[in-house]
């Protein structure tokens, strides 16, 4: 089926997608920031410019587009008829820079959380949302490590004597 815009309404329609403040990503946002957690946009500093970053947490979260980013499995993504070859070789590289974003902050020690598109849908969207909550408050307490306490009574005069 041919495409239903000229090129050049076509070309003004793709120009105007927004790669930030998207309405997922504002979903997410105001998520978080009701539950509690404080975080920072955009930061230009990590590999990727990951849309969520929680310092406290050493977690970026990616909030992705079926579409764009190719979604495999997902009926959000779909290739376009026309220019196949195009949106194919497209998808992949982003699918590939993704990944490799994603080993990089991987080595530097954070957590990446990737959430799509179709995951925010309103039929779903309490569930994952509650998901994204149980999965920081897993790795807050990966990365909590308790003060240890003396069990016994040796233990704290061996502490009251190196002191002294």
């Amino acid at each position: 089926m041919p495409d239903k815009l000229t090129l050049e309404q076509r070309h003004k329609c793709m120009a105007s997608i927004k790669s930030r403040n998207t309405r997922p990503e504002v979903l997410v946002r105001k998520f978080l920031f009701a539950h509690g957690y404080r975080f920072r946009i955009n930061v230009k500093r990590l590999p990727g410019t990951p849309d969520i970053v929680l310092r406290k947490y050493r977690t970026c979260i990616f909030v992705n587009g079926c579409f764009w980013h190719g979604h495999e499995g997902c009926k959000y993504f779909v290739l376009p008829k026309s220019n196949t070859e195009f949106w194919q070789k497209k998808i992949e590289r982003n699918r590939e820079r993704d990944l490799d974003r994603r080993i990089k902050l991987r080595d530097m020690g954070w957590h990446v959380i990737q959430i799509w598109e179709c995951q925010l849908k309103p039929k779903v969207r309490e569930e994952y949302l509650q998901g994204l909550l149980l999965t920081l408050n897993r790795i807050m307490l990966m990365n909590y490590q308790p003060h240890p306490y003396p069990q016994n009574e040796e233990e704290i005069l061996s502490m009251v004597a190196e002191e002294g």
